[in-house]
């Protein structure tokens, strides 16, 4: 019985020594930044949505590259009070902070995506 103990003792004392530190580093949200209207430079920003929509944007010089279900708008910058707004003809895409929608921009505005936000950056 006790070469069973001495045993037993033999094969848990390594285990002992796998037990997880405490680690004092933490993980924060870094959210992901919309580029400024005027940046030169072209930033990709892949949206999730609600209804498991995926919006694909890319934003450079004023303009914004949207991209839903294999459809693509080019859209102009048009400025707003709180928060931004990109449009054409056919639709528009707006938001503030970290919240979005794509809209239809004619008739009854019909929701295309919603509850839209930043989930990856593409470029």
């Amino acid at each position: 019985m006790r070469a069973l103990s001495i045993v037993a003792v033999a094969l848990v004392a390594p285990l002992c020594a796998c037990v997880q530190q405490e680690t004092t580093a933490t993980t924060h949200f870094v959210p992901i930044q919309r580029p400024a209207p005027d940046d030169m430079v072209p930033h990709g920003i892949a949206y999730t949505c609600e209804n498991q929509k995926e919006v694909l944007v890319v934003y450079a010089r004023n303009r914004a590259t949207v991209t839903l279900d294999n459809k693509t708008w080019r859209t102009e910058y048009q400025g707003g009070n709180d928060g931004f707004r990109y449009s054409d003809p056919a639709i528009v895409w707006t938001g503030r902070d970290d919240l979005a929608s794509l809209r239809e921009n004619f008739g009854t505005s019909r929701p295309l995506a919603y509850n839209c936000r930043p989930a990856r950056r593409t470029t």
